[in-house]
């Protein structure tokens, strides 16, 4: 991986970004697409949007999108302990034992997210899967006047954000889910400055994805793409207990994976497939028989309808503090993503 683009994703992850709170991480974003773009604007939702040569045909939109999975503070306790509620899809038993950060308007807060240690639990609690009115975050706080000078209702609160290299060039943070999709568009923007391109590219950091596809479902009609591409996280099933007959085969390292089925229009995957073969660029291919619970959906249903499909990276541990992706799969998908874009003329045809 080109090193400004390594210190760039170390950026990404290290930056917090819960949903309707990613001001901070869109200013990264911009920072690091004002050199490559032609413009570059952030819409009244939040999304920011670097577009490469605007008066082009067609609109092409590529998505990513920056949020990650959170939590907000509901209720301080007398004694100065917090209750928190979800922003997005938590497995509760994967937080207990957390280091978290409060995201207070004065400063990060350390904070860890507990309940009764085992050996007070009773029998029947062991059995029972905690819900959130059962653990607490604990800053430290001697009472809840103090917890008050420091947090109010409202404030996000992240999993201990760091980054990690592996073996195998693999890497592990919490919040790549999406940020390898920002990460992906916004390396597309940079592969793509100086080449000759027919089509408008516009390269999309979303919002509020993790709870309802929101920032895709603004920017898509504000943008009216004619082809739109959401790059997101997919499950890699190169881990035990996965069941490959129902979620196929995907390997960390083998390359980003291109999907198909009703979401996807078919002229996109082929083209996707056609760029992927004539640049010698690994990818897999999984299918879909349904809606995607990602960017992809609410592209493709924008204003009269988009001509959609979904690039994913291969991710172990999804909706962890511990996912795990290959940092080649990444450059496959931006390179696959420029070839693409590189290669659509204004005659291409899009209906099915």
């Amino acid at each position: 991986m080109y090193g400004a683009s390594f210190h760039f994703l170390e950026k990404l992850l290290n930056t917090p970004s819960p949903s309707g709170y990613e001001q901070r991480i869109q200013q990264v974003v911009r920072e690091w697409a004002r050199p490559l773009a032609d413009e570059v604007r952030t819409d009244l939702h939040g999304n920011v949007i670097a577009a490469l040569n605007p008066k082009g045909s067609p609109r092409i939109m590529l998505a990513g999108h920056c949020d990650q999975l959170a939590l907000m503070v509901q209720h301080i306790d007398s004694d100065g302990f917090l209750y928190v509620q979800p922003m997005g899809g938590w497995d509760i038993p994967i937080l207990l034992g957390q280091r978290l950060t409060i995201w207070a308007k004065a400063g990060p807060i350390t904070g860890v997210v507990s309940r009764k240690a085992p050996h007070i639990l009773t029998a029947e609690e062991k059995k029972k899967i905690p819900e959130f009115v059962d653990i607490w975050v604990d800053i430290g706080a001697k009472d809840r006047a103090e917890a008050e000078t420091l947090v109010s209702p409202g404030d996000t609160t992240t999993v201990e954000l760091s980054t990690r290299t592996m073996r195998n060039d693999l890497y592990t943070s919490p919040g790549l889910d999406d940020k390898v999709g920002v990460w992906t568009v916004m390396e597309t923007l940079r592969l793509l400055k100086g080449r000759p391109l027919q089509a408008a590219v516009f390269c999309v950091s979303t919002v509020q994805e993790e709870i309802g596809l929101r920032g895709a479902t603004t920017s898509a009609y504000g943008i009216h793409p004619t082809v739109g591409i959401a790059v997101d996280v997919t499950h890699a099933t190169d881990t035990p207990g996965n069941e490959k007959k129902q979620l196929g085969e995907t390997k960390l390292g083998a390359g980003p994976v291109v999907f198909r089925g009703p979401n996807i229009n078919p002229h996109v995957h082929e083209r996707l497939v056609a760029a992927a073969q004539a640049h010698s660029i690994a990818i897999q291919t999984r299918g879909v028989p349904k809606a995607t619970g990602t960017d992809a959906n609410a592209i493709q249903l924008a204003r009269e309808g988009v001509a959609a499909g979904l690039v994913s990276i291969p991710n172990r541990y999804m909706h962890s503090p511990v996912e795990v992706v290959s940092l080649k799969d990444l450059d496959h998908a931006a390179q696959l993503l420029a070839e693409f874009c590189a290669s659509v003329t204004r005659e291409a045809n899009w209906v099915p």
